[in-house]
């Protein structure tokens, strides 16, 4: 498959579009602990909020954690928390230890 010559301006409005469907996708997909992305996929809400502080940073932008996380969540992380976030099972912390090296 090829890929198609795109300049810089529409490849930056593409994986931001992109980026906010993943985004809309994990606020609506409450049901999917951090766990389990972070044991799945290596990755969870609060890499993806990391990834985009780090951005900002980049850009001379200064954003707090807790204001990437928003941006993310959709709602402040402690209220995500008590809104969403249920207790890890044994078996999520053993795949997490077994998996933690490559977060």
């Amino acid at each position: 498959m090829s890929n198609p010559t795109r300049d810089e301006a529409t490849t930056e409005r593409l994986e931001a579009a992109a980026f906010r469907a993943l985004v809309g996708h994990l606020r609506a997909r409450t049901d999917v602990q951090n766990i389990d992305l972070m044991n799945l996929a290596g990755f969870c809400r609060n890499c993806l909020s990391r990834w985009y502080r780090e951005a900002a940073q980049a850009q001379g932008i200064a954003l707090t954690d807790e204001q990437a996380r928003e941006i993310v969540y959709g709602m402040p992380y402690k209220e995500w928390q008590a809104k969403y976030q249920t207790p890890a099972s044994p078996e999520q912390l053993a795949k997490m230890t077994q998996t933690k090296p490559n977060h």
